[in-house]
């Protein structure tokens, strides 16, 4: 091999490095509104994969935190997860049975995951809002996670191409300038990608923390606002290194008939 095709093939695995980066922490129950044709039971579906390519599904240990708010209640959900496989690799699912009329948000604060392309270890908290019975409250109160996208819109019950907003927050004070990356749940695959840049969306909040996006298709979205850790944890050497916060909603959108 020569020096420039060395350097090419160099350069090729970094930039599949870079463009391999964007994952999302998933937490999709099987509808975002409760009614009585629905039936009471929400199915979850929690796996760490990158959703507009749907793969790969990175392995996952078990969620320190899982659970649901409603109601002004914190509900502990961490023994009903069950251990799967997919591609490999460990994901998880639950199963709810709702009780009562409220907004039920659901919540995970996800073990720290290693990524060896980027060096640094990664924790995304990520929640999702169910409505049940046309409660219509309690979607917009915080989880507590020291990363956390406030939803300045209702997050359901909304129809393709609306705008969301939200606030990116750490440890409850905006963020200014946050980052935030936005993908697609491409669920059948029938999104054909026409260049990378297509695969995650990204924007920046404005000086107090805000951003919006309008989805323009029906499915579930998933908006990620990242930031470097507060400090640093132990890679899978025992040396210290650098830490990825997340912090996720998804949000799901449906086309006029």
């Amino acid at each position: 091999m020569t020096r420039c095709s060395s350097l090419l093939t160099t350069l090729i695995v970094l930039l599949t490095a870079a463009t391999a980066s964007a994952h999302f922490q998933t937490l999709l129950p099987s509808c975002d509104i409760i009614t009585p044709k629905t039936g009471r039971t929400i199915d979850l579906d929690i796996r760490f994969t990158h959703p507009m390519e749907m793969g790969p599904v990175m392995e996952m240990k078990k969620p320190t935190r899982f659970g649901v708010i409603a109601n002004g209640r914190v509900s502990d959900l961490r023994q009903t997860l069950i251990s799967r496989k997919l591609e490999g690799a460990t994901a998880y699912s639950s199963h709810f049975t709702v009780k009562e009329p409220a907004d039920y948000l659901f919540f995970i604060d996800p073990a720290p995951y290693w990524e060896p392309a980027e060096q640094k270890m990664i924790i995304h908290y990520t929640k999702v809002v169910v409505d049940a019975y046309g409660a219509e409250d309690g979607w917009d109160v915080p989880t507590g996670q020291p990363v956390e996208i406030m939803p300045l819109v209702r997050p359901y019950g909304l129809w393709t191409g609306n705008l969301f907003r939200g606030i990116v927050t750490h440890h409850g004070k905006p963020v200014p300038y946050a980052e935030v990356e936005v993908e697609y749940y491409n669920q059948d695959r029938k999104i054909k990608i026409p260049a990378d840049p297509f695969i995650t969306q990204v924007l920046k909040a404005d000086s107090n923390g805000v951003f919006a996006y309008a989805m323009p298709k029906s499915g579930w979205w998933a908006f990620a606002a990242l930031l470097d850790g507060d400090k640093p944890l132990p890679g899978p050497d025992g040396k210290s290194v650098a830490v990825e916060l997340g912090g996720l909603i998804w949000v799901r959108v449906q086309d006029m008939q």
